[in-house]
């Protein structure tokens, strides 16, 4: 964590965020915390400067990664009044966010509420233990802090319930906002079982620092019985004592778990990971746990950090009812069991290992309902919790995502690019399509533009190897193609001209790269086009129309320039007769891909010069735009209510593909490089923040993590799959967006 990942922006000024909290080294869940939601947040955003301000006790003096300007010492009482005279005159602190444990203030509660409420900065502070029916002491202090804070923030609704009931804190100044999880990486499963020396074992797991409150024993009592009916099951305890625990008492409590695992001679099934493990190597053992194991004997505690981690890693979930999993593990997520039942516990672990559909339905609910929780997502909660205090009304800008290939690597095979995914594994039996491999055609040779890679070569000659094995005897090309390599039956049921139109664009766009790419590669894009030629004015389909405008639109010393005219002047007539005055389209509806027919007439314009083309371009995209950009949000035309002409326009939310977002992308590029309209280049950065979170949901659409795209916004849930249509979508857009970075 270097002081560098904390710079980042939101807007036109910078606005400092004191971050009060305990950090790493310090071993501490809010340590951990605290870090993953400030590198969220800096990754993520820009215009913010994130200040870490560290709460150390008896002068422990902890090397911190990073730099920091102020420590909170919490036993000496002098440190808070230090603090308060130094955030107050801090030009750049302009807010503080406040991580509070009851733990972390004991003894010293009167100098930490006279602390928050001398501040003359506005304050978050975020509860992380919520006790309900508080004795009056103990109200009287939280409502004290809570009154003395702009906002207070909990993890959990029931959280929330207390606060307002128990405490009769206002619900205004209340705001949920679920504790952060990591996005599963795409990983090779069995390679980390044979890195850990557990190929071939049914693996339970816990994790967090340990001590009495795990209840791991109950674990332990119970695996004899999950060893009768899974004679290769493992229970890994991942984590280190707590520190605190270790000064009290040094390791009894392990040493205790250890007599009873040779007391019920289980020695070959536990084993004992006596580290604080680094995030990567978390969620490594997460990725192959099969049943996760909450066993907490505190019915009180509020939220668990590792409860959060193991579900949105997709683990099938064995917890007791703390008030978190009551909320959270419906019943298709897990089983909830009593505390310290050992015998309902090897129940329900040998209820989910018995049945393997269930477990892989498990993973999968719990992967699809935790996205929403991703780090990147709560870090936007937290920064519109920060615009609404400040109440300025500035429009919060995104970090641009650096490029990531990982995911086109993976969903590329010998044969071309996978149709569909499974979450972020490539779905082979779904097998290929032409569609598809002409998009990552076009998106690898957009790449190439700025890499010059080899390996982007390799990818370009592969993509438009698959276009050739499309093409068949007359100059058509088929669409569908199996596993194994075999042209399927589909073909035979679906109009293709959408796909043969996109790959005429793809073998424009290599024609138009002859400068850069090897000549057999041009050669063999000039020999397909020429084939497929005498085809160019057989597809009538708008869009398959637009996208061979596009191709060809490329080409230099234009062979094809009365094609193109053609197709041009058919959209201009179809444009003419099904506009009016309240309706400036080309069909009698809107549906998908629509920005590609006006942009494609802006292209034949800028072949031809002929003036009609660029008109009736710009009155049916400037038309489209008033139906998709909503203020500072695009929202595309829905696939679950297409727009009909003389029909009320429909309030649908959900339904949104990132194809479409990425067509409109691509075309408000070319209309500002064309007309230099700074209102187009303004909707290019608001269009693409709809992958980072700008939408409906307020949640990310692109996969930082795998580098695949989610395959769409539904009402309330994002479709977790990262098929080829919408990641190629994405990397378009992206590539789109590098000069305006």
């Amino acid at each position: 964590m270097q002081g560098s990942n904390f710079k980042i922006m939101a807007s036109t000024s910078k606005k400092g965020i004191g971050f009060l909290s305990t950090f790493p080294p310090r071993a501490c869940g809010i340590a951990t915390y605290t870090t993953d939601l400030m590198r969220a947040i800096a990754g993520k955003f820009h215009s913010f400067n994130l200040i870490p301000i560290p709460i150390e006790s008896e002068g422990a003096g902890h090397a911190y990664q990073f730099d920091t300007p102020q420590r909170l010492d919490v036993s000496d009482p002098g440190s808070f009044d230090r603090l308060t005279e130094y955030i107050n005159t801090a030009t750049d602190i302009d807010m503080v966010c406040v991580q509070h444990e009851f733990g972390l203030f004991k003894d010293q509660e009167v100098a930490f509420l006279s602390f928050i409420s001398n501040l003359e900065k506005p304050v978050v502070l975020t509860f992380h233990t919520v006790l309900p029916s508080p004795d009056p002491l103990l109200a009287e202090k939280v409502k004290a802090l809570a009154e003395a804070c702009s906002r207070v923030s909990v993890m959990t609704r029931s959280s929330a319930s207390i606060l307002i009931n128990d405490y009769q804190i206002s619900a205004d100044k209340t705001i949920v906002i679920p504790h952060g999880t990591h996005l599963a990486p795409a990983v090779d499963k069995n390679e980390i079982r044979r890195r850990y020396d557990l190929t071939d074992r049914k693996i339970l797991s816990t994790f967090g620092l340990l001590g009495p409150g795990k209840s791991i024993e109950t674990t332990l009592e119970a695996l004899p019985a999950i060893i009768a009916r899974t004679p290769n099951v493992m229970f890994l305890i991942l984590g280190m004592t707590h520190p605190a625990l270790i000064q009290q008492e040094g390791e009894y409590y392990r040493d205790m778990l250890k007599e009873l695992v040779d007391r019920y001679q289980i020695a070959d099934h536990v084993r004992f990971v006596n580290e604080f493990l680094s995030t990567e190597d978390l969620l490594s053992y997460l990725q192959i746990t099969d049943v996760y194991l909450f066993t907490s004997k505190d019915p009180l505690q509020a939220v668990s950090g590792t409860f959060s981690y193991a579900l949105s890693s997709g683990c099938p979930i064995v917890s007791t009812p703390i008030p978190h999993v009551r909320e959270v593990l419906k019943e298709d997520m897990g089983i909830m069991i009593g505390f310290e039942a050992p015998d309902q516990l090897a129940g329900a672990v040998n209820q989910i290992l018995d049945d393997t559909s269930r477990l892989d339905r498990i993973r999968h609910i719990n992967l699809q309902k935790m996205v929403a929780t991703s780090w990147q997502n709560t870090a936007l909660a937290h920064v519109n919790l920060f615009e609404d205090i400040f109440g300025e009304q500035r429009r919060i800008t995104y970090a641009l995502p650096p490029i990531n290939l990982d995911h086109i690597q993976r969903m590329t095979t010998d044969i071309g690019f996978v149709q569909f995914a499974n979450i972020s594994t490539p779905d082979v039996e779904s097998g290929y399509a032409l569609d598809d491999n002409a998009r990552a055609l076009i998106a690898m040779l957009h790449h190439y533009r700025i890499s010059e890679s080899y390996a982007d070569l390799a990818l370009i000659q592969k993509y438009l190897q698959f276009i050739a094995y499309c093409i068949q005897d007359d100059g058509t090309f088929l669409n569908y193609v199996d596993k194994q390599g075999h042209f399927t039956g589909q073909n035979n049921q679906e109009n293709l001209e959408d796909a043969n139109g996109r790959a005429v664009w793809a073998l424009g766009e290599v024609i138009g790269m002859s400068h850069m790419l090897p000549e057999e590669i041009i050669a063999l894009a000039n020999e397909l086009l020429e084939r497929t030629s005498v085809h160019f004015l057989s597809y009538h389909s708008t869009r398959s129309m637009s996208f061979t405008i596009k191709g060809l639109s490329f080409l230099n010393h234009n062979r094809y320039m009365d094609v193109l005219t053609t197709l041009a002047d058919r959209l201009v007539a179809m444009f003419d007769h099904e506009s009016s005055a309240g309706w400036q389209w080309y069909e009698s509806y809107l549906t998908y891909g629509n920005s590609a027919i006006p942009e494609a007439l802006l292209a034949a314009y800028e072949v031809t010069g002929q003036t009609i083309y660029q008109e009736v371009a710009y009155r049916s995209f400037d038309f489209l735009l008033g139906k998709i950009m909503t203020g500072d949000e695009i929202h595309v035309i829905s696939n679950k209510g297409w727009v009909q002409r003389g029909n009320p326009a429909t309030d649908t939310q959900g339904g949104e593909q990132p194809i479409d977002v990425a067509y409109t992308i691509i075309a408000l590029d070319r209309f500002y490089k064309v007309s230099r309209d700074e209102s187009y280049k303004e909707n290019i950065g608001r269009a693409f923040d709809w992958f980072l979170g700008r939408n409906h949901l307020k949640q990310i659409v692109y996969n930082p993590v795998t580098g695949g795209c989610f395959d769409g916004l539904e009402e309330d849930t994002v479709n977790i799959n990262q098929g080829a249509e919408s990641t190629l979508s994405y990397l378009m857009a992206r590539l789109i967006m590098e000069p305006y970075a």
